[in-house]
């Protein structure tokens, strides 16, 4: 309860006499101003705490991780919205664009194999590609593998050069941890020198995997792919260390495995990639685009 001296009730009477405003509508509104902000701080304390570990989740996934919590402080999700909006907590998303793939080269390139399929298991299909999380002082690459339908990252690598030895320990990676290896697989990329390289695509020829690449000079025929380099760089910034390798490679491994234990997908219909890999019984969420196609819109808050 809020306690005033003498002097300052009759000046508060005064004040709101020449105002026509009436004492106890004057007393209710610092009162609910008061259980607003105390509101407002219990929520972004919550907040925080999920964004210790990643520092640049969304509205809306917050909202499904922090859903106990909230529902019992009585605040949905247009209001969380509007807390973290008047204290500057929205997250705006990076634009940044570096070229990490050569494709003027003299080995032989593959057809695009799921231009038209339906991801409907763990291990149907694994999208590749590189991504550049360095600066000009330390240059740094990341080699990723995805595994289409659960959005899990199965296989990385971090190295100082775009060498085909990054995507070949990123890809030994994947097929060490194969949780399903009786079923057949396709390796998508993009036509980059280190993926149509004799060595990559022996190791594929080896283990029975059938190669994809896109066609064009278009970033949607990867979208999968490009959209984890993407969450990668926004949500966890991972690009943003200037740091030596061991570090920088310690730093992803702890980014990866928070991704994939803990970060729900819309697509995964709120599962995390670990989740959604252990299963096959249910159907991945589709996104249509103007051209029709499911696998070129995959929106920010994939």
């Amino acid at each position: 309860m809020q306690y005033f001296s003498t002097e300052h009730k009759l000046s508060i009477k005064a004040t709101c006499g020449l105002l026509g405003v009436d004492r106890q509508v004057y007393y209710r509104d610092i009162k609910s101003r008061k259980e607003k902000l105390k509101l407002s701080s219990k929520v972004i304390n919550l907040v925080k705490t999920k964004r210790l570990t990643m520092p640049r989740i969304g509205t809306r996934k917050l909202y499904y991780l922090l859903e106990h919590e909230l529902k019992e402080l009585n605040v949905g999700r247009d209001k969380l919205f509007k807390i973290l909006k008047a204290n500057q907590l929205l997250i705006k998303p990076k634009r940044k664009y570096h070229i990490t793939t050569n494709s003027h080269h003299r080995f032989r390139k593959h057809k695009n194999q799921i231009k038209d399929l339906e991801f409907i298991r763990p291990e149907q299909v694994w999208v590749s590609d590189i991504t550049y999380i360095g600066n000009r002082k330390n240059p740094s690459y990341l080699a990723l593998i995805t595994d289409a339908y659960s959005k899990k990252i199965v296989g990385y690598h971090v190295s100082d050069s775009l060498n085909v030895s990054g995507s070949l320990s990123a890809l030994e990676m994947a097929l060490k941890k194969r949780e399903y290896g009786k079923q057949p697989i396709i390796h998508h990329s993009d036509r980059g020198l280190q993926y149509c390289s004799n060595e990559y695509q022996g190791v594929l020829e080896k283990n029975g995997i059938l190669p994809s690449m896109t066609e064009q000079y278009d970033p949607y025929e990867n979208a999968i792919a490009e959209r984890i380099n993407g969450i990668l760089k926004q949500e966890f910034d991972i690009d943003k260390y200037d740091t030596n390798l061991e570090i920088k490679t310690k730093l992803v491994q702890n980014t990866i495995d928070i991704y994939n234990n803990f970060r729900p997908h819309l697509s995964n219909y709120m599962l995390t990639p670990n989740q959604m890999h252990k299963q096959n019984s249910i159907k991945r969420k589709k996104y249509k685009t103007k051209k029709g196609s499911d696998i070129k819109s995959l929106p920010l808050n994939y």
